[in-house]
């Protein structure tokens, strides 16, 4: 029998991979030239059908993708309405470290599930191209005016800040996935917030990573 923490798991991953294909698409309006244009729509479609898989593994299972995502369509709005970049290269380090960040958590919590339901969040969070997409082009804007790295990396700051506030809100939605995310091996209290530091310390050594690559202080 599925867990109500996988299905909470998969309908939360499945709206996550719908917004991003929206706000790819979104990007993609803001790209400075057809071929960047071109990417992100590429880009877009691969995270659709990312949200294909998802629902059809959620019907698969019996349940409906439509319910499953509903519960956190509020939460995750909310995050992105309050995180909306103010121009392409806050929007690139958004995609870039913003999801990153994201996946990891994702990655941390379906290592606890059926191993089928984590197979597929494995291929679902692959990277659809955005990631070097992302590189490339910040580098290119750091290199053509190296003012903009202070600003973009405080803009990285505040998305990891952010990150780790919507992960564990995001979690604390559904009882079930917050048990699966507290207390993942019925671990007691104590034990269970040494785990959740360590996580987050994870979580925290990955962006830093990411943010070493573009050059910018984390």
């Amino acid at each position: 029998m599925t867990s109500p923490a996988e299905i909470d798991l998969l309908g939360v991953l499945a709206y996550g991979e719908l917004v991003a294909f929206e706000r790819t698409a979104a990007d993609a309006k803001l790209a400075p030239n057809l071929a960047d244009k071109a990417a992100l729509g590429a880009m877009a479609a691969a995270e659709f059908g990312h949200y294909e898989k998802v629902s059809a593994h959620l019907a698969k299972l019996g349940h409906d993708p439509f319910q499953a995502m509903q519960p956190f369509m509020e939460p995750l709005n909310q995050f992105h309405n309050s995180l909306t970049p103010r121009d392409w290269l806050e929007g690139l380090l958004k995609a870039y470290v913003g999801d990153g960040i994201t996946n990891d958590f994702y990655r941390e919590i379906s290592a606890h599930i059926a191993t089928e339901t984590a197979n597929l969040v494995s291929e679902v969070l692959a990277d659809v191209g955005q990631a070097n997409f992302s590189i490339e082009r910040i580098r290119q804007a750091i290199a053509l005016d190296p003012k903009v790295s202070g600003r973009l990396a405080l803009w990285g700051r505040r998305l990891m800040g952010e990150m780790i506030s919507q992960a564990t809100l995001v979690a604390a939605t559904r009882p079930a996935l917050q048990e699966l995310f507290l207390r993942p091996s019925g671990s007691d209290a104590a034990t269970s917030a040494t785990e959740l530091v360590v996580m987050i310390n994870r979580l925290t050594v990955g962006h830093a990573k990411r943010m070493d690559v573009l050059g910018l202080a984390s």
